[in-house]
């Protein structure tokens, strides 16, 4: 690829190289091994990225406005009055023992950190310090009440991150001594349990473990769980599940619950990492085509309503299954490297996350839908779950997401940046925030990016150092940015979408990168020929009036509470527009963020279309029907609509039926 306009003599003394590369998945990671961060020992085949310790990201502008509400929220304040926290037996307490108090920390750890928020670090504190003394002279650790694996997995995860914010050498000597009682002892994985199907957990540990003291144990340990847990390659390889899963009359089973796929979409991407098996990086490309195609919902989910079930736009998606396909993708591209995992992160994050829950972070869903227009108690087609499931509340239908939801934002934020093996960084995500790292031969670096994105599409980018050094900085660019330039000192670069531009440059304090984000206007066609629209990472769905009705309070002081909410306008509408040219029938509008970014009332990107009533689109079964096969007559008088991104959304219509020209 060639730039769009020669550089100057000057700036090409000092632009070493601008290049852009696509990683196919069949690829050949890059022989060098960053020497700042704990990359990839052999054996293991090096990732194409490192991920960079808790930390070394921190969220900036309205995305530090975002986690302070969370932490303002349930987050902060679920340990003073949940039973399920505030009785935690991973505090010492004869309260549960089993999965939530880690799930918990899995999300609190990182946003007390990432926020530097003593009273936040407190609360985590008084889990981690029981934890980090609960070992057993055999190795096993936690409350004396578990005896399952699964747990474990958990907070393993949640002791690598205290680790690497806090450097505590007790994690390091915990772990070993479990990954010894792991070695030692029979594999215990089977196919009917938690622990087995998502065994895999226990080896993205240990090869963090294994990078970090070089113990070979480590990895023979590791490849035993890989050998005998089930295999996910296998299953994405030749997906077996193209109906849903209520149409076979399913109950139960580990293998179409929705969490579970969630988790194990990064275990190929980590079975590679160990075996360098071609099979398993097209085993997650097959798993992500599988699932669009058979149960995919706009925005880059899939149905999982407890199990698979399918494609109808109010099928639901439970929030552990966003959270967790979030961290599976921020595995994945530290893994394998393709820009296209980012692509798919940031729909979750900008969209399925927030908009399972409330503007303020004190409610939120077990199951949301893209066409919602009823929140309530109510029966409607879910494969496997309650009345409740889709209130926003404390803990609708189960509690499995009132302790695992609080992973999404403050992880998400901590893989905005990788190191790469070329001794550089890559942004690999997009959001304001400011990365300190180690570059080149060692120096320290820390680039602010400033941007109001997802909603606008500028980011600048200034490094600031001690003193000049050569490194390279890797920018992904998004496949949906068709025009991207990218601005070096002045100097524009036409840059090519679905890639990474390297730019490689001996970098002074003061440089400064203008990346310039097209955000067109573009559709996406759905169930039914309906169709739904984007603006960069951004899916937009009808504004609706909502009415909110409190079910249950669930603390004196707290505003924390269930809630039905019900439309106050109407919801059927049909869009009328060219869907190869949206631009031509809609207006965009633009407002400041404010301190509840996802807020209906300020949504900061507004969307202005023409539309008309379609007075045979009904209720069914408490929620939408299914949207009338497009095109679709209307005699409606045609009324101006209004779109705000769909996390701002909690009533919602996302995809839409096209309303048909009227004939003479």
């Amino acid at each position: 690829m060639k730039p769009s306009m020669k550089p100057s003599l000057a700036t090409f003394r000092r632009v070493a190289r601008l290049a852009f590369l696509a990683f196919p998945l069949a690829l050949q990671a890059a022989e060098a091994r960053n020497q700042h961060y704990p990359a990839n020992r052999p054996p293991l085949r090096p990732s194409h990225f490192v991920a960079l310790p808790l930390g070394a990201v921190k969220p900036a502008g309205w995305l530090r406005d975002q986690l302070t509400v969370q932490a303002n929220g349930l987050t902060g304040h679920l340990d003073e009055f949940w039973p399920d926290l505030r009785d935690s037996a991973w505090k010492g307490l004869a309260g549960e023992g089993w999965e939530r108090g880690p799930y918990y920390l899995d999300g609190l750890v990182p946003l007390a950190y990432l926020l530097e928020d003593e009273r936040l670090k407190a609360v985590a504190q008084r889990f981690l310090e029981w934890t980090l003394a609960s070992g057993q002279p055999n190795g096993w650790f936690g409350p004396a009440k578990n005896k399952d694996r699964w747990p474990l997995a958990v907070a393993m995860k949640v002791l690598t991150q205290y680790y690497e914010a806090t450097g505590d050498p007790r994690v390091i000597l915990l772990l070993r001594r479990y990954f010894d009682y792991l070695k030692d002892t029979p594999p215990d994985w089977p196919d009917k349990e938690w622990r087995g199907v998502r065994a895999m957990e226990n080896v993205l540990t240990a090869c963090w473990l294994y990078n970090r003291t070089g113990d070979p144990g480590l990895l023979e340990t590791a490849r035993t769980i890989r050998k005998n847990s089930y295999d996910w390659t296998a299953f994405f390889l030749d997906f077996p599940h193209t109906t849903a899963a209520l149409q076979k009359g399913l109950k139960f089973t580990h293998l179409t619950h929705g969490v579970n796929i969630a988790m194990a979409l990064k275990n190929p991407g980590l079975s590679f990492l160990l075996s360098g098996e071609e099979r398993e990086t097209r085993a997650v490309m097959a798993g992500l085509k599988s699932l669009d195609e058979h149960h995919g919902q706009v925005g880059g989910r899939y149905a999982a309503d407890e199990h698979l079930s399918g494609r109808p736009p109010t099928q639901g998606t439970e929030l552990c299954v966003v959270v967790e396909l979030m961290f599976s993708l921020e595995n994945l591209v530290e893994a394998l490297g393709d820009p296209v995992f980012a692509d798919r992160l940031e729909l979750l994050a900008y969209n399925a996350n927030p908009g399972a829950w409330t503007a303020d972070c004190w409610a939120h869903q077990y199951d949301q839908q893209a066409n919602q227009v009823l929140v309530s108690k109510a029966k409607r087609k879910w494969s496997d779950n309650s009345d409740t499931s889709n209130l926003y509340g404390l803990e609708p239908h189960y509690g499995c997401c009132t302790a695992n939801m609080h992973q999404g934002w403050p992880k998400f934020v901590s893989h905005l940046w990788m190191a790469t093996q070329d001794d550089g960084l890559a942004a690999v995500a997009y959001g304001p925030c400011e990365v300190n790292a180690k570059v080149g031969g060692g120096e320290d670096v820390t680039i602010r990016e400033e941007t109001d994105y997802p909603f606008d599409g500028a980011i600048r980018f200034t490094v600031r150092l001690a003193r000049p050094a050569e490194f390279p900085l890797h920018f992904r660019i998004p496949g949906w940015a068709e025009g991207t330039t990218l601005q070096v000192d002045g100097e524009p670069y036409r840059v090519p979408p679905g890639k990474l531009a390297v730019v490689k440059r001996t970098w002074r304090s003061g440089d400064r990168v203008e990346l310039m984000l097209p955000m067109r206007l573009r559709t996406e066609t759905r169930f039914n020929q309906a169709v739904s629209i984007f603006r960069g990472p951004l899916l937009f769905s009808l504004k609706m009036g909502e009415q909110s009705k409190k079910l249950a309070a669930h603390h004196p002081t707290l505003p924390s509470a269930d809630w039905e909410i019900t439309p106050s306008t109407p919801w059927n509408y049909g869009l009328v527009l060219d869907r190869a040219q949206p631009d031509r029938a809609i207006t965009v509008g633009r407002n400041r963020i404010g301190p509840l970014p996802f807020a209906q009332a300020a949504a900061p990107v507004v969307l202005r279309v023409k539309g008309r009533l379609i007075p045979e689109w009904h209720l069914a079964a408490n929620s939408a029907a299914d949207p009338p096969s497009s095109p679709v007559l209307s005699h409606q008088p045609e009324e101006l609509l209004e779109l705000i991104p769909y996390g701002c959304t909690r009533l919602r219509i996302t995809e839409f039926p096209v309303v048909r020209p009227a004939g003479p």
